[in-house]
């Protein structure tokens, strides 16, 4: 009789633990792109970072809390798994081309697993054409978008396309503008081009930044700083570009709202 007991109790855990879900390995949000995505905290330890570079934030920095197990649910169309770890390869100063030519991707390329997300959000620099260590034009920045889109695809990565976060400029009778000229809509055309999900961003901010208005957003989102009240600008600081903390949550907030619209196809996530 007792034999026949464990061998019931056995039966009765393998019947259960059968209907048991198992976790699903953990999938790897890679972000590439410029420094209003970079991770600024991570460059230095904490005492560096608050003395030296604090409150600039990238919209990477904030944006593992947005991928808690707790909020995976509202992007299950991109993100199949129950943990996501964010991997925040993004650098000041960086276009599509200096990432991929310092070697950057590379290590990325080399990382990436099946299922794991690349998002790539560039324009800032490849724009600048008044810096041409940086500067890409329209057709070279398509091809490097198009270089990242397809490597990612190999590895089974599913790639996602960003249009460049808008600056805080210029504005015309309350409202914001385009201030990336072509770029944005290069992304858009390699999106629909290549089938990629994309996030349009730049719309996303410049809806965002106009209904806020040009005085909040110049005063809590970007680093337009008073003299003597940050260690590391005590000066002060005249930036329209970078974000103070306020404004990279903000725009990992709008980040994350454009992950849960997207369309993502088994054909989307191949070649």
């Amino acid at each position: 009789m007792k034999s026949i007991s464990i061998t019931a109790c056995i039966l009765i855990s393998v019947f259960f633990t059968a209907f048991i879900p198992l976790k699903k390995k953990p999938v790897t949000v890679y972000l590439i792109g410029d420094s209003t995505v970079a991770d600024y905290a991570n460059h230095y330890d904490d005492e560096d970072y608050m003395s030296k570079r604090y409150p600039v934030t990238g919209w990477g920095q904030v944006f593992q809390a947005f991928m808690s197990s707790d909020s995976l649910f509202k992007v299950r169309n991109i993100i199949k798994t129950d943990s996501v770890v964010v991997a925040d390869k993004a650098r000041g100063g960086r276009s599509t081309r200096t990432f991929f030519e310092e070697g950057r991707w590379a290590e990325v390329f080399k990382s990436l697993q099946k299922n794991d997300v690349v998002m790539m959000q560039f324009g800032h620099n490849d724009a600048a054409e008044n810096k041409p260590e940086r500067y890409v034009n329209i057709q070279g920045y398509k091809e490097y978008l198009r270089l990242y889109v397809n490597q990612s695809r190999e590895k089974g990565a599913i790639p996602v396309l960003i249009t460049p976060v808008n600056r805080n400029y210029p504005w015309k009778d309350g409202k914001l503008s385009n201030v990336h000229g072509e770029y944005p809509q290069a992304v858009k055309d390699v999106a629909q081009e290549l089938n990629v999900p994309l996030i349009d961003l730049t719309q996303l901010s410049i809806n965002a930044f106009t209904a806020k208005g040009k005085d909040y957003v110049t005063e809590h989102y970007f680093m337009n700083l008073p003299a003597g009240k940050y260690k590391a600008y005590p000066d002060g600081q005249n930036d329209n570009t970078h974000f103070q903390p306020e404004g990279a949550n903000a725009v990992a907030g709008l980040v994350f709202q454009g992950m849960q619209d997207l369309k993502v196809t088994g054909a989307s996530a191949k070649k």
